[in-house]
Parts: C-alpha cells; structure tokens; sequence
C-alpha cells in the first residue's frame, strides 16, 4: 500500500537534490521542490487512502458501543444482584 507513496517521496527528494546542486538552484527552491511536488500531495493521497480504514474503525467502535450499553441496562450487566446501599455495622466481641 505504501510502496508507490515512498516511491515518488525518493522521486521529489531527488528533484530537490538536483535543485539545490544545480548552477541556478537554490536550497529555498529545492525545500520548495520537495513540500509542494512531494510531502504535501503524499500526505493528502495517504489521508484519502485511508478513509476506509477510518470508516470501519469508527462503525466498530460505535457497534461496540452499543453492545456495552445494551447490556449495562442491568445492574452488574445480569451477573450478580445489586447490594445493599448501607453495609451492616458489625459490633467487636
């Protein structure tokens, strides 16, 4: 899945190289290079890319919620009688 983003990563990277070695280059120019043609539209392809994922985690974790909720209706979720408020005093011998 990330093979094509960290493929053109080292295509820009080696875009900003030859901006900054070049006779007319600058370092400003080959940063610039690098942000916009690469670290910028990867982050954004890797963001869309992983709406799905995003998608499903957030409909699990609501399902999830859900279950926890419909089962906590009961006191201690059915497994065991509530207690009583007030604990008995026990008097020392």
């Amino acid at each position: 899945m990330y093979l094509v983003p960290i493929a053109w990563l080292y295509v820009t990277v080696m875009m900003a190289v030859v901006e900054a070695n070049s006779p007319n280059g600058t370092l400003l120019g080959a940063l610039i290079t690098f942000l916009l043609y690469g670290a910028g539209p990867i982050a954004l392809v890797i963001y869309v890319m992983g709406t799905p994922a995003r998608r499903r985690a957030i409909k699990a974790r609501d399902a999830a919620e859900q279950a926890l909720a419909q089962t906590s209706d009961q006191p201690d979720a059915g497994r065991e009688p509530p207690a009583h408020p007030v604990a008995p005093v026990r008097k020392e011998p």
